[in-house]
């Protein structure tokens, strides 16, 4: 037996290591049950020094017109992959585009010279809290219920999620299809 095989973590080995990583990402995104399901929670890295923003402001962020926090540090957008609820519901509430009026407002902005990039695109809610928690300037939307402890959710107009009348409560997008 050569000293390489015996470096090779074997099948049972790596099987072990890769449920211990699903494990440790479920528990990565435990829900925050502060916040109602269904509602769109506002995610910031928790270095942001804002509490909260108004919807006029969020949309500025969103669309790339406000590209600095207050505080002076850049504003890193954040977005699900297309068929995502969470991109769904960004482009219907906030961006009013569709797909590819989406893709093409990001390009036409980039060519523009007006941003230097598009929004980080990520599959799952797992990968927006990772990028989220490690990235300076970070925002994202994700289901409130998804949030997990530790990082900082704004007020939409002085609300939270799972409030009476806040702005991102995702039933009012399913009902206007």
């Amino acid at each position: 037996m050569s000293s390489r095989a015996v470096l090779r973590p074997g099948r049972a080995l790596r099987r072990w290591l890769a449920a211990a990583s699903l494990a440790a990402a479920a528990m990565l995104v435990a829900p925050l049950t502060a916040h109602a399901s269904g509602d769109i929670a506002v995610v910031v890295n928790p270095d942001v020094k804002v509490e909260g923003v108004t919807f006029t402001e969020l949309r500025k962020i969103l669309l790339g017109n406000r590209q600095f926090w207050p505080s002076g540090q850049p504003v890193t957008l954040i977005v699900r992959a297309p068929v995502a609820a969470e991109r769904t519901f960004l482009l219907k509430k906030v961006y009013d585009m569709s797909e590819a009026q989406y893709r093409q407002y990001w390009i036409a902005k980039v060519f523009r010279a007006e941003a230097t990039s598009g929004p980080r695109v990520v599959v799952s809610n797992v990968e927006s809290v990772e990028l989220v928690s490690v990235l300076s300037g970070a925002i994202v939307l994700m289901d409130a219920s998804d949030v997990p402890a530790g990082l900082k959710v704004l007020q939409v107009d002085g609300l939270l999620p799972g409030s009476k009348n806040y702005a991102l409560k995702q039933v009012a997008v399913a009902a206007a299809e």
